[in-house]
């Protein structure tokens, strides 16, 4: 799956740190964590399993960075 960099740009600029999910005026969205798994294209986390913190922190990161534009 390719990722539209542009609009992925668009939708961090909506992203709520605080509470963790989008928000469009007064609308909250929360991505599902098989969102998260398409955007990310990590095919190793188990939706049935709750994690505290990304399963590989700097490679979460390092793509999450990659897709975002952003620089260490």
């Amino acid at each position: 799956m390719k990722v539209d960099k542009h609009l992925f740009r668009a939708l961090v600029q909506f992203w709520n740190l605080a509470y963790s999910c989008f928000t469009f005026e007064k609308i909250d969205l929360v991505p599902t964590i098989e969102k998260y798994m398409a955007l990310l294209r990590c095919s190793k986390i188990q939706v049935d399993k709750a994690y505290s913190r990304a399963v590989n922190v700097p490679i979460f990161l390092k793509k999450l960075m990659n897709i975002t534009g952003m620089s260490e």
